[in-house]
């Protein structure tokens, strides 16, 4: 991929907006740290406030190739703790806690349903259709605004198809089968190849440029006639 085309794909992956949202405090919080994300050249998965041994938020947050590193999480926590010290959208103390989606990620952009068509999702709607809320079955990608969803639950006859409207989902997320493991350990590998690329190519830039200065001192050191 080129420079032009590496950044159109990087536009495209913040601008993409969530379908699947928080209410509430969570909603007032998301509105903060979407946009700091964005700066940093991640985007905003979910925010979780609980309520368990003391107030926690929990962002997750991914890269375009949907990882996370712990360096991420650590420069994301920085950027936004002063931000959100500054709003204080959170009554009391709580914890900041920045984290990855993890394999059995939510599904909260259109994307995300493409992504990760042929894997097993677990999806709950807000309200029932067809008479239940609750479905689980193999993603096999979108039709307009919705998804389409093979299930494979005793609720449903095997193999029936069904759609879905994204934004009428309560959640979505990814189910953890052997399949969906493989892939993530394939996504891993190519990730830190193309992070080893990148590193090498900029120790390369950087001692061609340390060479041309070098080269530039001893000229300058030449005496005149030389």
């Amino acid at each position: 991929m080129d420079e032009r085309a590496e950044n159109f794909a990087n536009a495209t992956f913040a601008d993409e907006p969530r379908l699947i949202i928080e209410p509430g405090r969570a909603a007032r919080v998301s509105a903060l740290v979407e946009p700091v994300l964005a700066e940093l050249g991640y985007r905003l998965v979910r925010i979780r406030i609980s309520g368990l041994a003391g107030c926690t938020v929990q962002v997750m947050a991914e890269r375009p190739d949907g990882t996370m590193t712990i360096e991420d999480c650590e420069t994301a926590s920085r950027a936004l703790s002063p931000v959100l010290d500054a709003a204080d959208p959170i009554e009391g103390a709580y914890r900041l806690e920045i984290s990855s989606p993890g394999i059995d990620r939510p599904l909260v952009r259109r994307s995300d349903f493409d992504r990760y068509a042929g894997h097993v999702a677990h999806v709950e709607m807000q309200a029932p259709v067809a008479g239940r809320r609750r479905f689980r079955g193999e993603l096999n990608g979108t039709e307009g605004d919705c998804v389409r969803l093979r299930c494979s639950d005793a609720a449903a006859p095997e193999g029936a198809d069904v759609l879905l409207r994204i934004d009428d989902m309560m959640e979505a997320r990814l189910v953890l089968t052997d399949a969906l493991v493989s892939e993530a350990l394939r996504r891993s590998k190519h990730a830190e190849r193309k992070a080893k690329d990148a590193e090498e190519r900029e120790l390369r830039r950087r001692d061609k440029h340390a060479n041309a200065a070098l080269e530039q001192v001893r000229r300058m050191a030449q005496p005149d006639g030389e």
